[in-house]
């Protein structure tokens, strides 16, 4: 396993009235953040947040190009960003218990963070199609260039870690600054993760380990990707 310490490119915020970042996801253009009770759109540029969309959103959020997904209260709501309004929703896996969220290859990737797991959803049906176990808490989810990542905070430590989305071996762990926790994981598809950070209401971009020659992508590469 490769180790690195995450380098801390720009935060953001904390942003007025926001009491903790829950799960977030990157549209090209925009970030959008969970704080709860609605969801922001961030300007990744000027820090700005100009939209805000009212729906339950106590955990992670997802972007398949079109819609957002967006999990609270054990359900993943499927949100049409240009109005504000949930088209259908799904039982999420976890019960209650979920934690990240991604769009790839078709499926939705929840992490259920007490269980330690990424499960693999059909994002129309609910039924989970794939389980990956891991040995910490997970609380974000994105791929990027084939590469499944999540990020973990456990007794007080997070990581950003690569693993093999066939066998759940942990390939790479970017250790986050000490008091530095991750509540939300997402790619911004080139160089960079967007993290949020939990109570400090700040989102932070690190910067993604660069991918030595050789290196082949782990699991099967998903044809598109967006995640929280």
């Amino acid at each position: 396993m490769k180790r690195s310490q995450a380098q801390i490119i720009r935060e953001y915020g904390p942003f007025p009235g926001v009491q903790a970042v829950h799960g977030l996801t990157y549209d090209g253009r925009q970030v959008w953040f969970a704080v709860g009770e609605k969801l922001l759109a961030m300007d990744p540029d000027s820090g700005a947040t100009p939209r805000e969309i009212a729906v339950a959103a106590s955990a992670g959020t997802a972007f398949d190009g079109k819609h957002l997904y967006q999990i609270a209260d054990g359900r993943i709501q499927k949100i049409d960003p240009a109005s504000g309004r949930v088209l259908s929703t799904i039982a999420a896996p976890g019960a209650g218990e979920d934690s990240g969220l991604a769009w790839a290859e078709g499926s939705l990737w929840v992490g259920v963070y007490p269980q330690r797991k990424i499960h693999q959803v059909d994002p129309e049906s609910g039924r989970v199609l794939r389980t990956i176990a891991s040995d910490r808490y997970v609380t974000g989810v994105t791929w990027v260039d084939g590469e499944l990542w999540h990020g973990t905070w456990e007794n007080g430590a997070s990581e950003l870690r690569q693993v093999d989305a066939s066998s759940g071996e942990v390939l790479q762990s970017v250790e986050m600054p000490a008091g530095t926790g991750v509540s939300g994981l997402e790619s911004d598809g080139a160089g960079c993760f967007f993290c949020g950070g939990g109570e400090s209401g700040k989102l932070r971009v690190v910067r993604r380990p660069a991918q030595e020659a050789g290196d082949a992508p782990a699991g099967k590469m998903p044809a598109e990707s967006s995640a929280g």
